[in-house]
C-alpha cells in the first residue's frame, strides 16, 4: 500500500471539486485545506464562489481550513499560503488524518507540492515610483524580462503588474528560485485531477454566473465598498472583483459588465488547465477524472488509487 500523505484535488472553475473533495474527506474521515487564493477572505463569498454547503455530506460537515482566514483590502501571498497551509496541515496530520488540499489557483498548491522557495517581499518604494505612470502594456513587458507569464492574473491591473515586478526584482537580488529546481517537495502527495469538457464546462460556469448574479453578488460588492474598502483594492483581486466594482462605480454598463465577465471566467479557466498541465511537464502525476461520473465511481476510482 503506497504510502501517500496528502491528497490534492485540483481542476479548473466548475468542475465540483469541492463537492468531490467533501465526499472524499467524508469517506475517509478527514479534513479539507482549501487551494483559493481569493477565498482567504472574509465577506468575500458570492464573487469567490465559496458555496460552503458543499461541505455538508449526508448532513455531515466536513471541517475545512483556509477560507475566511483575512480581512478584504489586504494582499494575502503565496508566501503566507505555503505558511498556513503548512499549520493546517501538521494540525490534521497530527490528529491521525490524511488531509485533502483542494481548490484551483494552479500556483498554491503547486508551491506546496513542490517545494517552492518562497520569501515574504517587502515593498520597494523606489521601484514603484520608477514604474508608476507606466501602461499596462509597458508593465507587462517589464515583467516578461523576468519570467515567462503562466501566471496571467499577474498583468490583470497596472497594480498588480507592479507588485509582480517588485516580487521578481526582489528574487533575483538575493538569488531566490521560485522554481522547484534542487528543493525537497515536503509530501508524498496523490494528485486527483477533475476535467471537463470544454463547451459543458462553458456553460455550467456561464449558469453559475447567473445565478450568483441574482443570488446577490453585486450587493456583495457594494456592501465591500459601503465599508471602506478601496474600489482600486477589489479590483485588485480580479475577475468578479474588477468587473462588479467597475460597474458599481460607473465605468461599465450592467451589459457591459456581465459580458466582459463571462469571457474572463471562460478565459480564466482555460489558463488554470494551462498551468495544471503544465505541472505535469514539471512532474507532478496527475490522475485525472472525469467531472460527469457518478460521484460514486469518482471516489472509487481514489480510493482504488490509495490502496493500489
Amino acid at each position: 500500500m503506497k504510502k501517500y500523505d496528502l491528497i490534492a484535488i485540483l481542476g479548473p472553475t466548475a468542475t465540483g471539486k469541492t463537492t468531490l473533495a467533501a465526499h472524499l474527506a467524508a469517506k475517509l474521515d478527514t479534513e479539507i485545506i482549501s487551494a483559493d487564493s481569493r477565498q482567504v477572505y472574509r465577506r468575500m463569498d458570492l464573487g469567490t464562489g465559496k458555496d460552503l454547503a458543499d461541505y455538508e455530506v449526508e448532513g455531515r460537515h466536513i471541517p475545512y481550513h483556509l477560507i475566511d482566514i483575512v480581512e478584504p483590502g489586504t494582499k494575502y501571498n503565496v508566501f503566507q499560503y505555503q505558511q498556513d497551509f503548512l499549520k493546517a496541515y501538521k494540525d490534521i496530520a497530527d490528529r491521525g488524518m490524511l488531509p485533502i488540499v483542494c481548490g484551483g489557483s494552479g500556483l498554491y498548491i503547486e508551491s506546496v507540492l513542490r517545494g517552492y522557495q518562497m520569501a515574504d517581499v517587502p515593498e520597494n518604494k523606489e521601484l514603484r515610483q520608477q514604474l508608476e505612470g507606466k501602461s499596462l502594456e509597458e508593465l507587462t513587458e517589464i515583467l516578461k524580462t523576468y519570467k515567462t507569464l503562466h501566471n496571467t492574473t499577474d498583468t490583470d491591473t497596472a497594480k498588480r503588474a507592479i507588485r509582480a515586478i517588485e516580487i521578481e526584482e526582489y528574487y533575483v537580488r538575493h538569488g531566490i528560485s521560485q522554481t522547484a529546481e534542487g528543493n525537497q517537495p515536503l509530501y508524498h502527495p496523490l494528485v486527483i485531477g477533475v476535467k471537463i469538457d470544454r463547451e459543458l464546462r462553458r456553460e455550467k460556469i456561464s449558469r453559475r454566473l447567473r445565478q450568483r448574479l441574482d443570488e446577490g453578488m453585486v450587493e456583495e460588492v457594494k456592501g465591500l465598498l459601503a465599508e471602506g474598502i478601496a474600489a482600486e483594492d477589489l479590483i485588485y483581486y480580479g475577475l468578479e472583483y474588477k468587473f462588479l466594482t467597475l460597474y458599481v462605480i460607473g465605468q461599465l454598463s450592467y451589459e457591459e459588465m456581465v459580458s466582459q465577465l463571462e469571457i474572463a471566467i471562460h478565459q480564466f479557466a482555460k489558463r488554470q488547465m494551462t498551468w495544471f498541465r503544465g505541472m505535469e511537464r514539471r512532474g507532478v502525476m496527475i490522475h485525472w477524472v472525469e467531472a460527469t461520473l457518478p460521484m460514486e465511481e469518482k471516489i472509487k476510482t481514489i480510493l482504488d488509487l490509495i490502496k493500489n
